[in-house]
C-alpha cells in the first residue's frame, strides 16, 4: 500500500506522539486493563490514519468519451441545476461524498487544459448538506476537454475536513486519471456535466475514484 505524500507529516507526528505517550502512560498509577486500553486505542487511531492516506495505485484505459469518477464514495445527489461561477448554465451536478474512511485522492475525470481554478473560504457544513456546495470552504476546478466541453469539479470541504488540496493550476493540461488535488478527513466532489451527458451512475451507488464511470459524453 503506497501512501499519498498530504499524509507524511501527519503520520510522522502521529508516530512521535504514539511513541510519546504510550511510555508516559506506564508512569501513571491506573488498571493494568486500563493501561492496555489506552495503547490499543492510539495504536487503532494510528493505523486508521495511516489507512486514510492511503493512495492506491490504479491503471486506466483513456477513453473521451467517458467521464471518470474524481473520488471514491457515494453518489448523493444527481440534479439539474443553475452553475453561476463559471459555466452560467444548466448542468446536471453529480455529487459523491467521501467517508473519513474513503481514498481522499481526487482523479481528473477527463483529459484536457485547466482554464479555471479558483479557491473559496468558507462555512463548515456537513458535506452532504445541499448548501455546501456554495456555502462551504471549497476549490472550483474547470476542465475543457478535448472535444471543446467544460467539465467543472468543486472540492468542498465538510464538518471534518479542514484543508484542500488543488493541484490545478489555470493554464495546464492534465490527463484523465491524474491527481489533481486531496481532501483531508470527509468531504464532497460535485462534478457538473453538459445535459446531454449520458448520466451511468445512480443515487447511494458506491463508486469508485478513477475506475467508475459518471457519464458518457
Amino acid at each position: 500500500m503506497r501512501i499519498h505524500k498530504e499524509g507524511y507529516i501527519i503520520i510522522l507526528i502521529s508516530f512521535i506522539v504514539l511513541g510519546i505517550v504510550s511510555p508516559l502512560s506506564g508512569l501513571i498509577p491506573m488498571p493494568v486493563w486500563l493501561h492496555y486500553t489506552i495503547l490499543i486505542a492510539l495504536l487503532l487511531v494510528f493505523l486508521w490514519i495511516v489507512k486514510f492516506f492511503r493512495s492506491p495505485k490504479r491503471t486506466i484505459f483513456i477513453d473521451e468519451t467517458k467521464v471518470l469518477c474524481p473520488a471514491d464514495g457515494k453518489i448523493v445527489a444527481i440534479e439539474e441545476v443553475y452553475e453561476n461561477e463559471f459555466l452560467n448554465e444548466k448542468a446536471i451536478q453529480v455529487s459523491v461524498f467521501m467517508s473519513p474512511n474513503n481514498v481522499h485522492v481526487n482523479w481528473a475525470p477527463v483529459s484536457g487544459r485547466i482554464s479555471y481554478m479558483k479557491y473559496h473560504p468558507g462555512k463548515y457544513l456537513v458535506a452532504w448538506h445541499p448548501k455546501s456546495s456554495t456555502e462551504n470552504e471549497r476549490t472550483t476546478v474547470v476542465i475543457e476537454s478535448e472535444s471543446g466541453k467544460n467539465i467543472l469539479l468543486r472540492q468542498i470541504a465538510g464538518a471534518m475536513a479542514r484543508r484542500i488540496v488543488c493541484y490545478a493550476h489555470e493554464g495546464n493540461l492534465i490527463r484523465q486519471g491524474d491527481e489533481f488535488g486531496f481532501i483531508k478527513f470527509g468531504s464532497r466532489v460535485d462534478i457538473f456535466l453538459p445535459l446531454d451527458a449520458k448520466i451511468q451512475v445512480k443515487l447511494n451507488e458506491k463508486v469508485k475514484g478513477k475506475l467508475s464511470v459518471i457519464a458518457v459524453i
